[in-house]
């Protein structure tokens, strides 16, 4: 009963037009000044900072003009091997012996390149058309190495050609010896086939690694050359390995893609 006459007694009041208004604790007022000088401080990197992105892709060293793989054009058992692995082959070069029915027959390699993989051995059976060794495409042993790396179709737009490119070699792990350095040199116009691949390099395991996310956009990175270094290419620490590099070594390359402002992430 006691709180309802109060209650009627606050109604019949006039009112109180003249109390003070209460404004905000100082406390609250810091947290407003803090907020907007960090709302201004935030537009203001939107508009002049910049952030930068890597992306990383898997890829290969190559001399560049890829690989092609050698079949037999007959049918018989190979004698003899007349190639070595490693070893650079001109042009109509012997590979291989095959004793035929009709006679010994020689499978000669049909451009210049180094064996980088023998297939068919001494006593083993070949018909037309089995594969019987893989040859990457050289001119001389002076061909500069160059990286493949294969980029997701999906963010290939973002890479071109001057990007900075670190590759992770296989052979040379980077916590001992760094990172190779290399620019990229060319972007493939369109995403590649397992087959194209295939193609390219010669196997298909490879290819197969590449393309297990969906087909790839080919990336041409050149190596940063350094005369002074046993590798003979420029490496994030001084030397790099004291070995020379191989073509056909698995690579880890980080793209250092172009820096962009924060608010054109907000643009359309």
């Amino acid at each position: 009963m006691q709180f309802r006459q109060q209650a009627l007694s606050k109604l019949q009041s006039p009112e109180e037009l003249d109390v003070p208004v209460r404004y905000a604790r100082p406390q609250g007022l810091l947290v407003l000044a803090v907020t907007l000088v960090f709302m201004a401080a935030a537009s203001v990197w939107a508009v002049t900072g910049s952030v930068a992105s890597t992306l990383r892709a898997p890829g290969i060293l190559t001399h560049g003009q890829g690989s092609y793989v050698l079949q037999s054009p007959v049918n018989g058992q190979v004698t003899r091997v007349l190639a070595e692995e490693g070893k650079l082959l001109a042009a109509g070069a012997p590979v291989l012996k095959v004793r035929t029915e009709q006679g010994d027959r020689v499978v000669r390699a049909i451009s210049a390149g180094r064996v980088s993989t023998l297939v068919a051995r001494i006593g083993s059976v070949v018909t037309p058309g089995s594969d019987v060794a893989t040859l990457e495409r050289m001119a001389g042993t002076d061909d500069p190495l160059l990286a493949m790396v294969y980029v997701p179709a999906d963010t290939a737009a973002t890479v071109s050609v001057g990007t900075a490119v670190d590759l992770t070699v296989q052979t040379a792990p980077a916590q001992e010896y760094g990172t190779l350095r290399g620019r990229v040199k060319a972007v493939g116009r369109g995403a590649q086939s397992r087959q194209k691949i295939t193609a390219f390099l010669g196997d298909k395991e490879l290819a197969g690694q590449f393309t297990k996310n969906g087909p790839p956009v080919a990336v041409l990175v050149s190596l940063q050359k350094a005369p002074g270094s046993k590798s003979g290419y420029a490496w994030s620490t001084s030397g790099g390995p004291p070995f020379a590099l191989d073509s056909m070594t698995p690579a880890t390359g980080a793209l250092h893609l172009a820096e962009q402002r924060p608010i054109d992430w907000l643009l359309p």
